[in-house]
This record gives structure tokens, sequence and C-alpha cells, in this order.
């Protein structure tokens, strides 16, 4: 016990500081047996809860089973592992910004503790065993299908908790090869699931949230699902998926429209390219091969450049009965019409990935000509449109605002489909505050909405900066998101009336220190052809 709770300590689960001797919870029964974790700051966490039994042995690649009965209480003091890492971001060269938010979103320091055995979920509560009937808001981490982590700093939920008297949720599940190789056509019906058993995993994490958050507060007659970026596609994908029908009430899509599945046949080749360098051969190889091969055989199987849509990739296929189709065409799930749907994304999406790049803040106007004509028409029409929008954006910005345009496009083009056939509303927003780290270089990136929702700017201050900007962009967007899982409408003293989106009029909050309702604001970009 002494050093789960020293590992707590120093994983900054309760400040070091704010208390001599760490305060436990209150012991709560589950399912599979009692938990225990630590109070941090007057809110209850309890962390490594495992919701499915180990997916190894002759469980790897099958769909996920209930855990064991544990007849003692868990210790649920710490984090449990995540899955097998296949990458680590790289940031804007090696330098103080790339280090402050990896320390955000820590990909490098989690690659030495990831294991297969990583179905593990996080619960924040302000009153654990209480009787209360609060919202659940249950987050699925970003990082697409082959990286990533619900214990990342940047998705601590005991602000969030606090704030909103709400429990929050953060999942770990099976990622890349282990949660999305497809072995059917290899294996047979055996393994008719193993290219969606990531997702299941995501279903099971549900089901456990079903049967056991009473226990901690929480309501499960009413759970939001939420995600960013590749947790944006898994929120996507099961509003799509009938096993899921249920399980939720709410959803938020951030800056990760999951508009369309991956391919049987493409998943299967890439699948075969990966048995063949594992050297797996039989179902008693596939069962046997260490995880770790399995990593290095991936690596290998894939070709370089492969990543940001290019190449094979991992993620969920639609294979007729686990995902029945793509999620959102040719039109969108009809189990999911009565779900509230808020979705959005960020102005400047893709500088935190070419910020890295040798062309990022020297780009002239020749070069930005060159790059875009090499990119073909659409990238050009881009470039054009933001140019009248953003007279003042460099070349650099110019070409990293039109590369975000498959946000802006999936963005619009979910929330149109849902809109139109939905009995719930749909809500859009579009993310226009600017950091200033780093001499204002992001804008307005990838991953800046995820410290303001949860409420956590002054963690983030790597990312988000410091002083009452960044402080009030969190209470906004923490007020607007508990304001959904609560209602269903994100709305907040703090910003103007939030009209629901229609494909008629397409109502979209810019959130900003002064935030605006307006109507179509890239429609020049949602109305460019792929």
């Amino acid at each position: 016990m002494k050093r789960a709770i020293l590992g707590a300590l120093l994983a900054g689960c309760i400040p070091i500081a704010a208390s001599a001797q760490p305060v436990a919870t209150p012991v709560v029964e589950t399912e599979s047996g009692k938990v225990q974790g630590l109070e941090d700051r007057g809110i209850d966490a309890f962390l490594g809860i495992r919701y499915a039994a180990p997916p190894i042995g002759d469980l790897r690649f099958m769909p996920p089973e209930k855990p064991a009965k544990d007849s003692g209480i868990s210790d649920a003091t710490g984090y449990g592992a995540p899955c097998m890492q296949l990458y680590t971001p790289s940031g804007p060269n090696e330098s103080d910004v790339t280090r402050g938010i990896q320390a955000i979103f820590p990909t490098s320091t989690e690659a030495k503790i990831d294991n297969e055995d990583c179905l593990f979920l996080n619960v924040w509560t302000p009153a654990a065993g209480d009787g209360g009937k609060r919202p659940v808001m249950v987050w699925f981490h970003g990082g697409g299908y082959a990286y990533g982590s619900g214990n990342w700093p940047a998705y601590n939920g005991r602000n969030l908790a606090e704030k909103g008297d709400v429990v929050v949720v953060t999942v770990n599940h099976r990622l890349n090869a282990f949660g999305y190789l497809n072995l059917a056509e290899k294996f047979g019906e055996d393994y008719a699931a193993s290219g969606n058993v990531g997702n299941l995993d995501l279903v099971r994490s549900l089901e456990w949230v079903r049967d056991n958050i009473a226990a901690f507060g929480g309501d499960p007659g009413n759970v939001t699902i939420m995600g960013e970026s590749g947790g944006g596609s898994k929120v996507s994908h099961l509003m799509a998926m009938p096993v899921a029908d249920g399980l939720f009430h709410k959803a938020i899509v951030q800056s990760g429209p999951g508009v369309v599945s991956g391919k049987p046949a493409e998943a299967a080749a890439y699948a075969a390219d990966i048995l063949k360098a594992a050297g797996v051969e039989t179902s008693e190889d596939l069962v046997a091969v260490r995880a770790d091969e399995i990593v290095d055989a991936v690596r290998k199987a894939t070709p370089p450049g492969s990543g940001m849509g290019r190449g094979p990739q991992f993620g969920p296929i639609a294979d007729g009965t686990i995902v029945p189709r793509d999620p959102f065409l040719p039109a969108a799930p009809e189990q999911s019409r009565d779900i509230p749907l808020l979705i959005g994304y960020n102005k400047d999406e893709m500088t935190l990935f070419v910020a890295s790049q040798p062309w990022f803040g020297r780009l002239d106007e020749a070069g930005l000509a060159a790059m875009s004509a090499m990119l073909g028409k659409q990238a050009v029409a881009a470039v054009d449109a933001y140019r009248k929008a953003y007279p003042d954006y460099s070349p650099t910005h110019l070409a990293a605002i039109a590369m975000g345009g498959r946000f802006v496009r999936g963005t619009y083009l979910l929330a149109d489909q849902q809109s139109r056939t939905a009995s719930a509303p749909v809500f859009v927003y579009r993310l226009v505050w600017e950091t200033p780290v780093a001499g204002g270089m992001f804008r307005t990136p990838h991953t800046l909405d995820i410290p303001f929702m949860f409420d956590n700017a002054q963690e983030s201050a790597a990312l988000v900066g410091t002083g009452e900007a960044p402080e009030r962009m969190g209470q906004i967007m923490s007020d607007a998101w508990i304001s959904f899982a609560k209602s269903g409408s994100p709305s907040s003293e703090l910003l103007p009336e939030w009209k629901p989106y229609t494909a008629k009029a397409r109502m979209v909050m810019e959130l900003d220190i002064e935030s605006r309702l307006t109507d179509d604001p890239e429609k020049a970009i949602r109305e460019l052809s792929d």
C-alpha cells in the first residue's frame, strides 16, 4: 500500500504539499469486486480499474470479456497500463515547447510502461457511494487508433468533476494491431471480430459504466461519450454500432469526425503483411508470438511515409456486423437519431503537425503557390479562400490552415447528415482563440480544445499559456460541455444563445474570449469537393 500511495503522489494524483497523510476514498463495490482509490483535493479518484479480462493468451484478438471476480479490495490509486504504443509524435523540433507539450500528452513516457494487458479505466467523482445521480462524461482518448491513453495529464478529470458535479471516466483500450488486425480472412470465423475488437473494448467500458457507475454517484441513464481526434472518430463509430445502442445518451466529437470506416479487404491485406513479418502462420503462432514482436512486425510491414491518411491505417472496419456500414454515409445512423450531438474543430488544426517541417516559418509566396499546385485544385482553392478570410496570414499559416480542410469538411458533412434525420439537436463549434505560446506560431492548433473543456488550463500552460485569457477560455468551454452533458444543450452565461445547426441554417459558435454565433463561417471550404 505504501508503494501505491507513493506512486500516486509522484504521478500527481494528489498534491504532496496538500496533505501529509493521503486520504483514502470510500470502498466501492463493483461487478468484479471492491475498489478503493485516493481523494484528490476533495474529489474521489479511482484509477486503473479493470473493466475487462486481460486480452492476452487465448483472448488475444478476441472480443473483451468481463473481468474475474476479486475477493479482496483492489488498489485503484494508480493508473493502469496503456496499450502497446506504435507512434511517438514529433513536435516543432526538439525544444522547450516540444517538451512542455509532451508533458501534457506524454506518449514517449508511456511507451516505457505500455502493455498488452491494458483494459483499464479511471473514475473521478465528487462523492462515491453517496447515492447521487450525476451526469457521466466518458472520454475516449486521441492518438488515432495507433497510440494514446486515457491516463494523459491533459485528460485528468478531477477539475471537470468538481466544477460540474459530474462523474468523469477515461478509458484505455486495445490499439493498432492489438485492436484492429483483421484476421478473419486468414483464420476464419473464430476471428470474425478481430478487426474491430478495439471498438468492442469501448462498448465493454460503456457496459461497465451502465452496470457500476451508480455506486460512484453517477447516473447510468445520463451518459455522454466524448473524444478528440481519434477519440472523436471512436465516438462517431459508436453512434453507428448496434452493440452500443442504448449505452449512451449524448455525444461530443472534437476534431475527429468519423464519417467512413476502413474496408475489410484492405485491412486483411495489411494484416497479411504484418503476419508475414512476424512469422505467424497458424493460430497457435498467433497466440504464442510476443507482443513486442507484433509491434516490430507492424513497423516492418508499414510503408515509409504512412500516416495522416497515407498508406495502410489501423481503425474500425465496416464488416457488415459490428460496424454495419460507413457510420455517416450514405446517411446518419438511424439508431442515434435521438442522440444530441456537439461537434466541432479548431481553426488551425494542422500547425501542431507541420511545425517541425523545414518549410514552417520560411515559406514564401512562390513556395506556397508551388506547394498548393502540387496538392491539386482543391488545395489551390482552399488557399485562395483562406487568404480572403485571413489577409494577415503568412504563407506558412495559409498552407497550414488549408491542410486542415479535412477536419472542416468532415465536421460539416457529419453535422449535415445527422441534422437531416435526427430528432435530437446538433450543435457545432469552431475554436478560434489563438494560443500565445512559442510566439503564437501554432495559432489554434489540434488538441487546444482539450485543456479548456477539461478545465485544465492552469495544468496545461505549456500549450495554452498563462493569464486571464486561457483561464476564461477554460471557463467558457467547460461550462458549455458540462451543460451539454446535463441537458443536451451547450448553453452558458458566458456565451451568446447557441442555436442548433441545421442544413438550412448552419449556425456555428466561434469560441473566443468574446464568442459569436455565425452562419456557415467556412462555406467556401465546406463546399470544396474531394
